[in-house]
């Protein structure tokens, strides 16, 4: 009955500490407002101070805001070490897609982008794990390229693929501490911004139509499954598939 208790209790939200790495916009953004509504306290970390400080005003309730260079090891460490303990730490840093075909791939900007959606994530999570409390996770955010890649998504596939893998083995390295991903399909955020206004409604709406769903999904609908990843207590080294059923057409 105790046990029974104990994990009940450990499903709530409320003052729990939650770090979020790139949650200042997109889908990080949406996650921060929805722990906030369940009573926890956000800790929202990016690059951008304008934009972090208009994400802590946006969600309200607690949260604090702090600016982080996820480039740089020695930043992330130092971060982490004034951070003290918490309890869930999401991970959904990433720049804007640069999707090239293999002939015309500008190679610095293609390690760039794995840079911070691979290594910033392994450094966050090497330098986060000693401050997540007993009962605590983490989630990171890979995508559905990893497993069906279109032309032109070469790197962003081979990132997605990389996460997934490092997912699982963190899972068994860092255990019992839980370890998951959530892997969207196309979504309405900022990670589309370098395309024209029109380009990107015409790429929203043709994939939208494509879709099992009949649209591309929204940032709030993506965010439920890194609370339910948070709340649920037994997935580990899971990886939480939400693509509007893109996987299957």
């Amino acid at each position: 009955m105790t046990k029974n208790i104990q994990v009940e209790n450990e499903a709530t939200l409320s003052n729990k500490r939650i770090a979020l790495l790139g949650g200042s916009s997109g889908i990080g953004l949406a996650v921060a407002q929805q722990v906030v509504k369940q009573g926890a306290h956000a800790i929202i970390a990016s690059s951008n101070a304008e934009r972090v400080q208009k994400a802590v005003a946006s969600v309200g309730g607690k949260a604090e805001g702090h600016t982080l260079d996820l480039y740089d090891e020695a930043s992330i460490q130092c971060f982490f070490g004034k951070l003290g303990a918490f309890d869930h730490l999401v991970y959904t840093a990433g720049d804007s897609l640069q999707l090239q075909e293999l002939d015309a791939m500008d190679l610095k900007k293609a390690r760039e982008g794995f840079e911070l959606r691979f290594w910033s994530a392994l450094a966050v999570v090497k330098y986060a794990i000693s401050n997540i409390r007993q009962g605590g996770s983490i989630i990171l955010t890979t995508g559905i390229a990893g497993t069906r890649p279109l032309k032109a998504w070469t790197v962003a596939a081979a990132g997605c693929g990389a996460l997934v893998s490092l997912t699982r083995a963190l899972a068994v390295e860092l255990a019992p501490i839980r370890v998951n991903a959530v892997s969207p399909g196309v979504v309405r955020t900022n990670l589309w911004q370098n395309m024209q206004d029109g380009d990107r409604e015409a790429m929203y709406e043709q994939v939208g139509k494509s879709l099992l769903v009949g649209r591309v999904g929204e940032a709030h609908e993506i965010a439920r499954a890194y609370l339910f990843l948070m709340q649920e207590g037994y997935s580990t080294g899971q990886v939480v598939v939400v693509d509007g059923g893109g996987l299957l057409v």
